[in-house]
């Protein structure tokens, strides 16, 4: 083999297989964060659909009992075409229907069962038709439907417009992981026994049992990757077809020193010895050309080296081109700046996803707290004062009275325990206070509660009280659980930038190298990462420190 081919072999073979490396590894990452995407789109859908859904019925409920609440003369409202069964009663409450509808349209039915008399009302189909409809984000192929526990849809199909949603089967593995109390996502075949991409979760109110599922097509998803792939390989052929003719013209360049020397040589042989001088010059030419060589491949394994470390997401690791011309280094350290920049954004919507999904955690405990406070609450009182001025028998009216009032307490501390006023009134010192003032009333274990916080001009913010609160709950939770612990000792203070919260029990503690950590723990860490705050755990038998710090301007 000539020097020149055995060139143009190393230099294409080099060449293809940087270009081959890259292009794999980007092909994977494109396809990994495709899937990322779109399972998160769905994802986000269907909680959105599942939402609205609930909140529909529930509003449609809450009008219902409104409208009946003081009506003795109780007659149903727009039953459609459903006809209940004369010997069954049913209690009042939400129910699926459609089984009783002579036309086997999808039917929610509210039921009010007053006295035995029973009347009901049908949930506008319309309405449920225009939330699962609304296909934003969708794409091609995406929908978004309900399935009753008869494994029969509940919302019309985009793909048999024409068919009555309660004909439609839909057995799919989805839909029975839903029913089984499962939320997730898969690859499945749909009801066509298509491949698609699967959310799915339960909708459970009062006696509805439904599953909602958002799909879209794999076909569609895999669009954009099989145009990557065919545009992949047409930039392979290309940069090799490129790669062979600069090849041929630099091994032309290369071996031309070689071919000088070989007649140098030649001529030096057959007795001329006046060449030596080109031979000189030409030797210095070889060196330069293997020392170019040697440079290449160095450039080439730091290229390769580099993009196996992105390949495996080491995107911290550095990269120095070797030059303003070293195209291929630059277009490397663009795709890193891409991916951090990626994996930055999807940090962000982690981080408000889990943010999103605590603030609505809170405000339903507000929303409980304010109901059971403002609703169950006056209603218990009006019960007092009922039996304090009707009951004529005083043993009677004593033991009804202790019950109730045990039962008020009982409220007012559900409510506390909820979301305790304390917080908005007096921040989160005086709450964290009063927790420990009912905890000391309830168990014999030793806690003492240090506040350190300015309470008349406190730079805490309402979401860091909250989480602070909920934070120092769950510890002393965990302790009377678990701890074995004898002695609590917790410490609140607000500096000028940050605040402290220190935590101390003296219980039994765990192995942080072997123990599983518990839903306790890990949701503690992630209300201090929500809070762009640092935690600290130390854990050994008879001292446990949880030391929290949280950055005062964090709103």
């Amino acid at each position: 083999m000539s020097i020149r081919t055995l060139i143009l072999v190393i230099m294409n073979s080099l060449i293809f297989l940087v270009v081959l490396v890259l292009s794999v590894t980007f092909y994977y990452q494109f396809s990994k964060v495709l899937d990322d995407r779109i399972l998160l789109q769905l994802n986000s859908i269907k909680t959105l659909k599942k939402v609205q859904i609930e909140k529909l019925i529930d509003d449609e409920w809450l009008e219902f009992n409104t409208e009946f609440a003081n009506n003795d003369s109780l007659v149903s409202v727009d039953t459609s075409d459903v006809i209940l069964p004369k010997n069954r009663q049913f209690k009042s409450g939400i129910y699926d229907l459609t089984a009783y509808s002579e036309t086997g349209k999808t039917a929610i039915g509210l039921i009010l069962n007053k006295g035995g008399r029973m009347v009901f009302k049908v949930v506008d189909y319309n309405k449920i038709k225009s939330i699962l409809l609304e296909r934003t984000g969708m794409g091609n192929t995406g929908e978004s439907y309900l399935v009753g526990e008869d494994l029969k849809m509940r919302s019309p199909s985009r793909f048999y417009p024409d068919s009555l949603p309660s004909k439609i089967k839909v057995e799919t593995n989805g839909v029975i992981s839903a029913f089984a109390g499962n939320e997730g996502r898969a690859v499945i075949k749909d009801y066509r026994d298509v491949d698609v991409y699967s959310l799915f979760s339960a909708i459970k109110i009062s006696n509805l049992h439904l599953a909602i599922l958002s799909e879209i097509d794999t076909s569609e998803v895999n669009a954009p990757l099989i145009k990557l792939k065919v545009r992949l390989f047409e930039l392979i052929l290309i940069t090799m077809l490129i790669a062979v003719v600069l090849s041929l013209f630099l091994t032309k360049i290369i071996t031309r020193p070689i071919i000088n020397m070989q007649k140098s040589l030649k001529i030096m042989a057959s007795g001329d010895y006046n060449q030596t001088s080109t031979f000189r010059k030409n030797s210095t030419e070889i060196n330069d050309m293997f020392e170019a060589l040697d440079n290449l491949k160095k450039s080439l394994q730091g290229a390769v080296k580099f993009s196996n470390e992105m390949g495996e997401l080491n995107l911290n690791t550095e990269y120095v081109p070797k030059g303003n011309n070293d195209l291929l280094g630059k277009s490397l350290l663009k795709m890193r700046d891409k991916l951090i920049e990626f994996r930055n954004n999807e940090n962000r919507n982690r981080m408000n996803t889990k943010r999103l999904l605590v603030d609505g955690l809170e405000n339903e405990r507000q929303r409980l707290s304010r109901e059971l406070h403002d609703g169950i609450g006056p209603l218990l009182t009006s019960l007092k004062f009922y039996i304090e001025n009707r009951i004529e028998s005083k043993r009677k009216r004593t033991e009804m009275k202790q019950l109730l009032d045990a039962t008020i307490s009982e409220i007012r501390s559900m409510s506390n325990d909820l979301m305790p006023s304390t917080i908005d009134d007096f921040g989160v010192g005086a709450a964290l206070s009063n927790f420990v003032e009912s905890i000391k009333q309830s168990s014999d274990i030793d806690i003492e509660f240090e506040d350190l916080t300015n309470p008349e001009n406190s730079k805490i913010a309402k979401n860091q009280a909250i989480n602070l609160f909920r934070i120092g709950q769950e510890l002393i939770n965990n302790t009377l659980k678990h701890g074995n612990a004898s002695q609590i000792r917790l410490t609140l203070s607000e500096f000028e930038n940050f605040i402290s919260f220190f935590y101390f029990d003296n219980g039994k503690g765990f192995d942080l190298n072997t123990v599983k950590l518990g839903s306790g723990i890990i949701n503690i860490k992630e209300r201090v990462e929500i809070c762009q705050g640092d935690i600290d755990i130390n854990s050994k038998e008879g001292r446990t420190t949880f030391e929290i710090e949280l950055p005062i301007n964090n709103e």
